[in-house]
Parts: structure tokens; C-alpha cells; sequence
């Protein structure tokens, strides 16, 4: 895979990274599955450390992507037919909260598509027990040791005498039988996005990032956070993560507010009619958040000639480098 290919990455515990690898890699869609460790406070941890349950750790996988084949939501409806989301002290015979269920969401796409499937599996009574899986914020993730990476592929005899003696497969069908059908509904591949009522965005943005992107206001000028930024890396909407704007296209305008003379993808913006103030403008929205962004104006540089005026505080900025590792490694090829 080339840092090119249109790549996203869901980071998941479900019990025995092993189990969890094997199960998510056979998804068509997946490209490949990384065994791990998160949500600890060891750096780089052992497994013998993790083992101990002192390091705060889970084990985990690194689901990489390709979201034109199969959606963030189909992944976790895989994991979550292939685990049991309700035990709080481990999984199966694997006993301490190293092998607990959890979620750590990248973005706050994730977090929205995650907790809507989670509240939808618990209110589904297939279990007798309620879902316990977490859901946390992802910070960091280290890769297990090489021997425990395709463990199923490497060791098949082992692991698969493993697996049986677990009881997860027997779990699975008691759950699920040979059923296909998805555990929850599962968010259309193209439409991933799940919107976010105003009461819950006021406890997840600031003030000025609420008035900007739901209330149609504008930051001050020269007082933002990126009208003088020249890092390289692109702009990505602060409440759904679609990608809106790149520093290739950035240009300093002297207006003191972020500009650029043309999105990333134009499928991503919506423009319309704006005439409030007594003045006929063209607004520039997200096309899934449905949030505020700006203006766009016809006195930009070539090759062009627009001026997209943005609001920063509608914008978080993904640097290039941390573009594969936050799900946007399609976008590295604007820079090369």
C-alpha cells in the first residue's frame, strides 16, 4: 500500500489481540491489521508488562482502511459480533482489564458513529448483560512484538486450539449463528457522518467555535488561529473531520483570516446565497456538518482568481505528517 491510497484507521479491544487481528483482517476492505497496545501510560510497554495490568494498557489493533469499501461503522459491526462487548472484568478466559472492550475513536466522526451503534446494540437485548464496551478518545498506540503479528497465520495450530479452548467462537454462535445480518444498523458507507444536535456540540466546541460554525458568526481578524500559519498540511471541517482546504492552495490575502483559492475536494463544500447585512455574498459551508466556514470572494490569485475567506475556528489543522497516522494519508499526494 502507498501512502497515497485512500486509507482510515479504527483503533479497537475486543480480548486477545490474536482473535481480534484474525477476525478484522478477513473484511474485505481492510488492508491490513497491526497488533498493539493503548490507552495506558507506559511508553513503548512489553508484553510481559501489559500482561501485569500495571501499565494501565489494553490490547488492541489498528484497523487500516479503505473507506470507499467498507465504512468505519461496517468495522465496528464486525467487532462487535465477534467479541462479548459485555464483560467488564476481560474476555472470555482471558481474565483483567488489559483484555476488556473498548473504543478509541480518532476523530469526532468516530466518536458519533461509535456511540450511536453502542447505545443501539445495548438497547437491542441480544445480550443479557448490558454493553460495557468503553469509548476513549485515542491518543497513542505501540505495536506489539513482531511474533504476535498474524499469530493465526504463523502458529495456526496453536491458535486455533487457543481460540476454541477461549469460547469465543462458541459465544459468537450462541449470539449470532451464521447470520450475516448486521448486530446494529450499520451508517451507509457513503454517508458515515451522523450530525450532532446543538446541545451536545455547546459541551464539545468553544464559544467562538459554536457562534462560527452554528450561528453563522466570524472571528476576529489577525486574532485566529491560523490566518499566518505556513505549516504544510490541510484543514479539516472541527466538527466532522471532512477534509476542506490545503496549505498548497493557502495564500496570504491581508484580510487576516485564513485563505485559499480552492478546496481539497469541491464535493466537500457547499456555496450559497448569502444577503444578510444589507450585502450579496457567496457563503461557503461543510457539506456534511453543515457548518459555517465563510466566504468566497472573485478577487483571489490565480490560477483561480477566488479567495476562500474562512473562519479558523471552523477549521482543525491535520499537519503532513501526522496525515496517515489521523486517516488522511490520501491527501499526502498534494505534497510531493
Amino acid at each position: 500500500m502507498s501512502d497515497n491510497d485512500s486509507t482510515e484507521i479504527a483503533t479497537l479491544a475486543g480480548g486477545c489481540f490474536w482473535c481480534v487481528e484474525s477476525d478484522l483482517e478477513k473484511l474485505d476492505g481492510v488492508q491490513r491489521v497491526i497488533s498493539g497496545y493503548t490507552g495506558g501510560h507506559v511508553d513503548n510497554p512489553s508484553y510481559e508488562q501489559v500482561s501485569s495490568g500495571r501499565t494501565g494498557h489494553l490490547e488492541a489493533v489498528q484497523v487500516y482502511f479503505d473507506p470507499k469499501r467498507v465504512s468505519y461503522g461496517q468495522v465496528l459491526d464486525v467487532f462487535f459480533r465477534h467479541h462479548d462487548p459485555t464483560d467488564p472484568g476481560g474476555s472470555f478466559n482471558d481474565r483483567g482489564m488489559q483484555y476488556t472492550s473498548a473504543i478509541f475513536y480518532h476523530d469526532n466522526n468516530q466518536n458519533k458513529i461509535a456511540e450511536k451503534m453502542l447505545s443501539d446494540l445495548d438497547a437491542s437485548k441480544v445480550f443479557d448483560n448490558p454493553v460495557v464496551t468503553k469509548l476513549i478518545p485515542f491518543e497513542e498506540f505501540y505495536k506489539a512484538e513482531d511474533y504476535h503479528q498474524d499469530y493465526y497465520k504463523k502458529n495456526p495450530v496453536r491458535y486455533n486450539w487457543y481460540r476454541f479452548l477461549s469460547g469465543r467462537d462458541k459465544f459468537v454462535e450462541e449470539h449470532w449463528g451464521n447470520s450475516d445480518k448486521p448486530a446494529v444498523a450499520v451508517p451507509d458507507v457513503d454517508n458515515d457522518f451522523v450530525r450532532t444536535s446543538d446541545s451536545e456540540l455547546k459541551k464539545t466546541l468553544t464559544p467562538l467555535q459554536f457562534k462560527v460554525t452554528r450561528e453563522d458568526g466570524t472571528e476576529p481578524s489577525f486574532r485566529n488561529e491560523f490566518w499566518d500559519n505556513k505549516r504544510e498540511g490541510i484543514y479539516v471541517d472541527i466538527i466532522s473531520g471532512e477534509a476542506l482546504f490545503s496549505s498548497t492552495d493557502k495564500f496570504k490575502s491581508g484580510t487576516g483570516w485564513p485563505s485559499f483559492t480552492r478546496p481539497i475536494d469541491g464535493k466537500n463544500v457547499v456555496e450559497k446565497e448569502d444577503s444578510s447585512f444589507f450585502m450579496s455574498r457567496v457563503e461557503v459551508r461543510s457539506k456534511k456538518a453543515d457548518s459555517h466556514l465563510g466566504h468566497v470572494f472573485e478577487d483571489g490569485p490565480q490560477p483561480t482568481g477566488l479567495r476562500y475567506c474562512i473562519n479558523s475556528a471552523s477549521l482543525r489543522f491535520i499537519p503532513k505528517d501526522e496525515l496517515k497516522e489521523k486517516g488522511y494519508g490520501e491527501y499526502l499526494g498534494l505534497f510531493q
